[in-house]
């Protein structure tokens, strides 16, 4: 069963960009009540679809880098990377099957 790994600005290149899956990167701050919100819905993703696409959080006060770089304006932001490419973006908590719409290509 897989699961929602920490990603930094030093490993994101390495695990985001370079991965061979998908990658869905949730951008999110312990001060963000919306991202505490579709934390768990993430974590169930993971475990439901882990092995089709990667599953990553950035917590962008310890890595602001990386948010600056890729144009992240709000939180929660979930960007999805495919083949080191920025394919997919959504600003805003989601429901559970709002983001398997939106992942179902990968699915």
């Amino acid at each position: 069963m897989a699961t929602v790994t920490d990603v930094t600005d030093s490993d994101f290149e390495q695990v985001v960009l370079k991965s061979d899956k998908p990658v869905l990167v949730d951008f999110w701050a312990d001060w963000c009540s919306p991202c505490k919100q579709i934390s768990p819905i993430i974590e169930e993703l993971a475990a439901e679809y882990g092995d089709k696409v990667t599953f990553v959080k950035m917590d962008t006060n310890e890595n602001p880098v990386t948010p600056a770089n890729n144009h992240v304006m709000g939180l929660p932001t979930l960007q999805v990377y495919e083949n080191g490419e920025l394919v997919k973006a959504f600003k805003g908590a989601k429901s559970k099957s709002a983001l398997i719409k939106a992942l179902e290509e990968y699915l």
